[in-house]
């Protein structure tokens, strides 16, 4: 499992998170855990394996958005039912 980090600019209110979060899961529809913060000014989300870095970011800035960069990295899951 990987978490994707996307730094976005453009950002303002609560309708833009949700923007965010809805083309990322219309984009990656096995993406989980999606979330957008407008005051970190980034979205996250899991996937299974990698993403396709440029398709993320035409996604992002077909939406009216500006993609600045995504990192990658390796998610490991908490809890008392982790394996």
């Amino acid at each position: 499992m990987k978490k994707i980090t996307v730094k976005i600019d453009g950002m303002m209110c609560g309708m833009c998170e949700a923007h965010i979060c809805d083309t990322i899961r219309r984009a990656f529809p096995d993406a989980k855990k999606v979330s957008a913060s407008r005051k970190s000014g980034e979205a996250t989300f899991l996937a299974e394996n990698g993403i396709d870095g440029e398709a993320l970011k035409k996604a992002i800035e077909d939406t009216g958005y500006t993609f600045v960069s995504v990192s990658t990295e390796d998610y490991k899951k908490r809890g008392l039912f982790a394996k």
